[in-house]
């Protein structure tokens, strides 16, 4: 029996020995990787949404170029019913990139029903700062450069946020309808 106590003992010293090994290398090499921190936008204090709602700390979220739909983190998103036409989207921009220079820290916060858009409103453009779906509601978001759509959708009903600025100063707009 001291045998097996010797041979168990041996063999759990080994296998710590190696799994400290290999966590330690991994740690190593992650450590050494450099992510660029989360861009966030200035909120003056007392800010609040056009519901009245106080607005929350931002988080940056990135969003596509393509006129195509990009789901949401949920499962089982599918497209629109009738995505926008427009003209050949814009190159994407890296996460890295400085924000546009005619952006303002004016960040406006727009409740649904299907969920919250927040949009940096700009003179003559805009940014979209978050994007959150409610709870069992999917989202969609396009990014062209004249505006910006959000989509929530769940069980027939569709709820737009629209920001637009290709004619005037950016106006967001609210569209609902049953699909």
């Amino acid at each position: 029996m001291r045998r097996g106590l010797v041979h168990a003992l041996a063999w759990s010293l080994a296998t710590g020995a190696a799994v400290t090994l290999s966590w330690w290398g991994v740690h190593t090499v992650l450590a050494g990787t450099v992510y660029d921190p989360p861009r966030a936008l200035p909120i003056p204090s007392g800010a609040t949404g056009s519901d009245g709602a106080s607005i929350g700390a931002p988080t940056s979220a990135a969003t596509p170029s393509a006129p195509t739909p990009t789901p949401s983190a949920g499962p089982g998103t599918g497209s629109p019913s009738q995505p926008p036409t427009t003209p050949p989207a814009a190159p994407r921009q890296p996460a890295s990139a400085k924000p546009p220079a005619d952006t303002s820290g004016n960040v406006k916060s727009y409740g649904t029903d299907g969920g919250r858009a927040v949009f940096d409103l700009g003179p003559s453009s805009a940014e979209l700062v978050n994007a959150t779906p409610e709870s069992g509601w999917q989202m969609q978001v396009w990014k062209q450069p004249t505006w910006i759509r959000v989509t929530f959708t769940k069980d027939g009903r569709e709820i737009s946020v629209f920001c637009l600025w290709h004619d005037s100063a950016p106006r967001v707009e609210i569209d609902e309808r049953s699909v």
